[in-house]
């Protein structure tokens, strides 16, 4: 079992920045695929980026490349999100998720097994 608590968000102009962290309980953390998602108001919920599970792989959506970096930290049971120049669009809850034991990046929802409750940002224009 991985409990994941997310934290570090909250309200910035547009063009800045902000880091999200994704606080793991469990010894699996390090073994998993990592992922961060986002759901807006009305929306879908979105992949936003992901990370292997010893982090040398990295993939990201289209609309945060270039912009936002995921990293994480095993022996801290530990992940991370960067998020530089945020614009408006960017506003939404971010999602931290872990699963598939040893495998590479996902995009998919379904890779993940456990996620974490939620951390607000909201992005001012």
């Amino acid at each position: 079992q991985v409990q994941l608590v997310e934290s570090g968000g909250g309200l910035v102009q547009a063009g800045g920045s902000l880091r999200l962290s994704c606080a793991a309980s469990g010894r699996t953390f390090s073994t998993q695929t990592m992922g961060w998602f986002r759901q807006a108001p009305g929306k879908e919920r979105e992949f936003v980026a992901s990370s292997s599970w010893g982090g040398g792989f990295t993939y990201y959506g289209d609309s945060v490349k270039g912009r936002f970096t995921i990293s994480r930290d095993n022996a801290k049971n530990t992940g991370y999100l960067q998020m530089n120049s945020l614009k408006p669009e960017d506003t939404a809850v971010y999602y931290c998720a872990a699963g598939s034991p040893y495998r590479s990046t996902s995009f998919r929802e379904a890779s993940y097994d456990y996620w974490g409750q939620g951390t607000q940002v909201t992005v001012s224009s």
